[in-house]
């Protein structure tokens, strides 16, 4: 089928419902540790209540993939029906998380929120590839690293905007502020609104033999023997990818997971109070308590806006690929390996960083992120059988989630273990990390996947 070009605003149309995915990501990656912590979580146990995210990924994303490629409706399209049930219960999720009155059940929480969010998610990777001729295959992903980007900033200062707006950032032990609240509560409305907006101003192409679709739809396939074909017919391509990928998230669930407690310990000087460390039978004591706590509850915000830098520098990333990818092709490996090595950088001067120079770091981790979200998909994207595209995507969605579930199975806890008990240590290792990746990229030298350019 040839697929017609489409315009900056058709293409804006066809990713904007990822700005409601990435406000989800975003209040989860910036707070969930926080509420983890109120909660009364030890720094050492978060990463394991973390696991929740990258399980969800591993058993939904290849199963949706799955599903949406043997998908078709005349009024709904294809991939659409998928992210639309994942955005009403993602919002759902979002409004109960932060209203969790104990550990356990916000660490449950965790999980439907991250399924949910995984629903809704796969489904646009494979959009871009399956609207988007090759030559605007980069242009597509940066500009869903453009929304995402957008996503990123605003989500992660919300708490902070909503309690200069004189929302409360106090709040008894053990109990989520309202200003976090509340911001997950806008999270779950612009969830919801951003995918409706995509839904109804995004159409699909049909398949292209519809006959041949309905027949193989018919036939009783054996989903678990399919999955097992796919990946063991992967592409070269796709398994080097694999490599980058694996190093890159292993490093930002490091920091999603342990950025809260690292800053707030090592650049601010406020960490979480231990309420067992006061007798809280004293009035001085129970006054002090208040004190550290309201100072943890304070760098925290301050934290979740730092990071939400990275989210800002990304935008201005993307845009100015998407300037840059409109006319022209990109060298899609050295972009890659030039923005993770720039996060790596941000990553190790965290060691260094005051309250005030700490926005700088994410700058540099933003270039990094904004690389992350588009350059593999668009090599990948190149690579593979159109046909395949959603079970391909949620198969390299592999290659994201099993080196979360190794950090939080320990892998953090003891490689951070072996530089020494602080806790900025986490941050030293995600750096580290992001530069393995980096150049890991020079094992890609399939020339259609690194720059694809239509033949004239």
């Amino acid at each position: 089928m040839q697929k017609q070009k489409l315009s900056f605003w058709q293409i804006w149309n066809m990713s904007f419902g990822f700005l409601g995915i990435q406000f989800g990501f975003a209040l989860q990656g910036g707070f969930m540790s926080r509420i983890f912590q109120t909660l009364g979580a030890g720094k050492e146990d978060i990463p394991l209540l973390w696991i929740a995210a990258p399980l969800t990924g591993l058993l939904v994303q290849p199963i949706v993939g799955y599903m949406s490629d043997r998908t078709w409706s005349v009024k709904w399209g294809r991939r659409k029906p998928y992210f639309l049930v994942g955005a009403i219960l993602s919002s759902l999720a979002l409004f109960f998380v932060p209203n969790s009155p104990t550990l356990w059940i916000a660490a449950s929480f965790l999980w439907i929120l991250d399924a949910c969010i995984n629903i809704s998610m796969e489904p646009f990777r494979a959009l871009v590839a399956d609207k988007l001729p090759q030559s605007q295959r980069s242009y597509g992903f940066v500009v869903q690293t453009l929304i995402i980007g957008i996503g990123t900033w605003v989500a992660s200062n919300l708490p902070w905007m909503v309690s200069q707006l004189g929302v409360s950032n106090e709040a008894p032990s053990g109990v989520i502020p309202m200003s976090v609240k509340v911001a997950f509560a806008i999270g779950a409305f612009v969830f919801l609104a951003s995918i409706l907006y995509t839904v109804f101003t995004t159409d699909e192409y049909p398949p292209e033999d519809m006959e041949a679709f309905e027949t193989e739809k018919a036939k009783k396939n054996n989903f678990v023997k399919d999955i097992l074909d796919n990946i063991g017919s992967m592409p070269t391509t796709m398994k080097k990818l694999g490599v980058i990928q694996f190093f890159s998230w292993f490093a930002f669930f490091t920091m999603w997971s342990l950025a809260n407690p690292s800053l707030t310990e090592h650049v601010f000087k406020t960490p979480a109070p231990v309420e067992a460390s006061y007798n809280m039978n004293v009035i001085s004591e129970a006054a002090q308590f208040k004190i550290a706590n309201t100072k943890f509850q304070e760098s925290s915000n301050s934290v979740g806006s730092a990071m939400g830098i990275y989210g800002l520098s990304s935008m201005a990333f993307a845009l100015l690929l998407t300037f840059y990818t409109s006319k022209r092709k990109i060298n899609r490996k050295f972009v890659h390996l030039t923005s993770l090595l720039l996060g790596g950088i941000g990553f190790l001067a965290m060691n260094y960083a005051s309250p005030e120079s700490l926005k700088y770091c994410f700058v540099l981790i933003g270039f990094a992120w904004g690389s992350i979200l588009s350059m593999p998909y668009a090599m990948l994207s190149s690579s593979v059988d159109p046909k395949k595209m959603g079970v391909i995507m949620g198969i390299f969605n592999m290659f994201i989630v099993i080196p979360q579930i190794i950090a939080a199975l320990g892998g953090i806890n003891f490689i951070s273990g072996l530089l020494g008990e602080e806790a900025i240590h986490a941050m030293t290792i995600a750096g580290l990390s992001l530069l393995i990746a980096a150049f890991s990229n020079l094992l890609i030298t399939n020339k259609k996947a690194i720059s694809y350019q239509e033949e004239i």
